[in-house]
């Protein structure tokens, strides 16, 4: 059965933006593990360097549509990091994870987590997977401590028949002021533009926002 997204879903954006060449369950299309990287070395690397600040010591995680690489600094002590992903095979793989769940946040988009339960959120390179970003963003805010945040990291790479219509043709500035509407939209605030680009390589575009503290 097709995956669809009702019309309160679109929360002032283009319908069209939300549709995907390939509406197949994702179940099917994330069914094989895939063990690779999707974005380069030295991207990678940067994105590392841009959690050494941006994570707290000992704090309480959730990396979000998470696979078999999180990123985390190898250094720095956290209490609880947890991945939500679609392939069990690649978040058992994953040894940065105190703990894991499989879950499609296209058809159930509510975290199974207690209210300020973590103190940063993560999304890497998957955000333009999401049919309905705004339901995911905010029970993730809700999942948030007051005064925690989300960092979005983005770059130009893509599955194309998986990536909703909004991100497809966009260009960098277009894309950041998509999702950091999402993000406003969903109640989140302090939103912040970081360009962590490494020379001769894939970019790397990361939009932060925190939860109110009241």
């Amino acid at each position: 059965m097709s995956e669809q997204v009702s019309q309160h879903d679109y929360f002032g954006l283009p319908a069209f933006w939300f549709q995907r060449p390939d509406d197949e369950s994702d179940e099917v299309f994330y069914q094989q593990p895939r063990m690779v990287a999707h974005i380069d070395d030295a991207t990678m690397l940067a994105l590392t360097q841009f959690y050494r600040d941006f994570l707290p010591d000992d704090a309480h995680i959730l990396d979000l549509m998470s696979s078999w690489l999180s990123h985390l600094p190898q250094q720095k002590p956290f209490a609880r990091v947890v991945g939500l992903g679609m392939n069990a095979e690649e978040l058992a793989a994953n040894l940065q994870l105190t703990e894991y769940r499989v879950q499609n946040l296209n058809q159930d988009p509510q975290l199974p987590y207690a209210e300020a339960s973590f103190d940063r959120v993560l999304i890497v390179v998957s955000v333009q997977y999401l049919t309905q970003p705004v339901h995911v963003l905010r029970s993730a805010l809700q999942t948030l401590k007051p005064g925690g945040a989300i960092a979005i990291a983005m770059s130009h790479r893509l599955f194309p028949t998986k990536a909703v219509a909004a991100f497809q043709g966009m260009q960098r500035d277009d894309k950041m002021n998509l999702v950091s509407y999402r993000l406003e939209h969903s109640g989140f605030e302090q939103i912040q533009f970081h360009d962590q680009s490494p020379p001769d390589a894939d970019p790397l575009w990361i939009i932060t926002a925190h939860r109110p503290l009241l």
